[in-house]
């Protein structure tokens, strides 16, 4: 099965490195690796058009996939990569199943509620709400609950683990553990089939 590997690794100083053994990884569990940073942008005449190549690029590459496997480790705030979760509605709405990692342990509500500084208050409706008056999601997932929710519904898990902040890109152990558990359940889907 083809699995497209998502994720904000493509930002590392090192990316390449890093997507190298992702690709090696999802092989030796008996994937054929897609990978956003496999890609050839063509040369265009203004950055925006570079950054439409390159999208229709990954676009294509998921097509060509039978499933992701995203990284949701918070990046650049407290949800995951903005560019991660597209990928994964992508692939979701393709009806493809879908894994996640992510290599922080803390709960979107634990992580925005860092992020207001512990100042969260129950309103008057009976939800949690921060210093500025909106509410906060609190239903013990991962990230937003349309990426949970999403993972869930098409048979897929999330895996988390927390690791050091210098490690939070490089550490590959809940991927690898996500692609243990996504081979095991996807050979035994093939299996009964």
């Amino acid at each position: 099965m083809r699995a497209y590997l998502a994720g904000p690794e493509v930002f590392l100083p090192n990316a390449r490195e890093i997507l190298d053994r992702k690709i090696a990884l999802a092989r030796s569990y008996g994937f054929t690796p897609v990978s956003p940073g496999d890609l050839a942008v063509p040369e265009t005449e203004t950055r925006r058009q570079r950054g439409l190549a390159i999208s229709a690029i990954n676009e294509k590459l998921m097509t060509s996939a039978d499933l992701i496997i995203a990284n949701l480790t918070p990046f650049r705030g407290v949800a995951a990569d903005i560019g991660t979760a597209f990928e994964l509605g992508f692939m979701c709405a393709r009806g493809c199943p879908a894994f996640a990692f992510s290599n922080c342990a803390d709960n979107h509500f634990e992580r925005v509620s860092k992020l207001y500084g512990g100042e969260v208050h129950l309103g008057a409706d009976g939800r949690e709400r921060g210093p500025d008056g909106l509410s906060l999601e609190n239903f013990d997932m991962t990230d937003n609950l349309m990426l949970d929710g999403g993972i869930v519904s098409r048979g897929g898990v999330i895996v988390t683990r927390q690791v050091a902040s210098d490690q939070l890109f490089l550490d590959l152990t809940a991927f690898e553990e996500c692609l243990g558990l996504a081979a095991e359940k996807l050979l035994k889907q093939a299996a009964s089939a």
